[in-house]
């Protein structure tokens, strides 16, 4: 079966540096737009892990990201924003990176060429085959994430991946693979544009999705967040008041007596 890395094809703009500022922003934005429906294209295989995920978070199981580089911090961000959005454990959405902490700052040289790596930092969090766990690379090629699945798969933990090539090894690795083609990036092989922008999406998807089905969501509110500041404060009073006929003095009142939206809700009703 024949791979063709897209995302490293050259640019179809030329001679960026004469460019004018107008120019390069309205490119860049130009090339933008095509991410949406590339993701679109992918729902299906979207839908296909996020219904293994949520399978095993409701039996008590974990999801993992595994990424190197862009892929690495992206999966660090949306599992980092998991408890305060949706007032779940710490641990439920874990963020792993080739080369560890650091290298959500800066490269570590090397990092995602050990394809044995990423197999030990699992297995740093007890990975189990209750779990889940995707690997995400733009590339399709990242010897770190590919390892990291293999392993997996031998150990019967559901496998997925997020990655702009199709075909890649990293595909025929998975068990649910999930490939967003957009195609050769703005500046050649800078896969930080619209490759990263892809698997954010793809990202904000997954972990969304699985939450509301797994109930942290009523309505449209975050009724579990946490409330670590006055902004989310005020907005967790708001929402009782949408909810319940009291004032915000009383909704205040409420907040601060159960701790979260959704109990002060469910108290006042009792």
């Amino acid at each position: 079966m024949t791979f063709t890395k897209i995302t490293e094809q050259s640019s179809k703009y030329e001679h960026l540096e004469k460019m004018s500022v107008h120019d390069l922003l309205t490119n860049i934005n130009q090339e933008d737009k095509t991410v949406p429906f590339a993701v679109e294209k992918a729902i299906p295989q979207v839908e296909a892990l996020v219904a293994q995920i949520v399978t095993k978070l409701k039996l008590g199981g974990r999801l993992f990201y595994i990424g190197a580089g862009t892929s690495g911090r992206l999966a660090i961000v949306d599992a980092s924003e998991c408890p305060p959005t949706f007032g779940v454990p710490f641990d439920l959405v874990n963020g792993i990176i080739a080369g560890g902490d650091k290298a959500i700052r800066q490269a570590v040289e090397n990092a995602e060429d050990n394809p044995k790596q990423a197999w030990i930092d699992l297995q740093a969090h007890n990975i189990t085959e209750n779990d889940v766990v995707i690997g995400i690379a733009a590339s399709g090629t990242t010897p770190y994430v590919i390892g990291g699945l293999e392993r997996c798969n031998e150990n019967n933990i559901i496998t997925g991946c997020i990655t702009c090539n199709a075909e890649s090894p990293l595909s025929q690795t998975a068990q649910f693979p999930i490939e967003v083609v957009v195609g050769p990036e703005f500046i050649t092989g800078s896969s930080r544009m619209k490759a990263g922008t892809a698997q954010k999406l793809v990202l904000n998807m997954i972990s969304t999705t699985a939450m509301i089905q797994l109930g942290k969501v009523k309505g449209n509110k975050m009724v579990d967040m946490q409330l670590s500041n006055s902004k989310l404060v005020d907005r967790g009073v708001k929402m009782i008041m949408s909810e319940i006929p009291v004032s915000y003095e009383q909704a205040t009142e409420l907040l601060h007596t159960y701790g979260s939206v959704r109990k002060a809700i469910e108290n006042h009703n009792i």
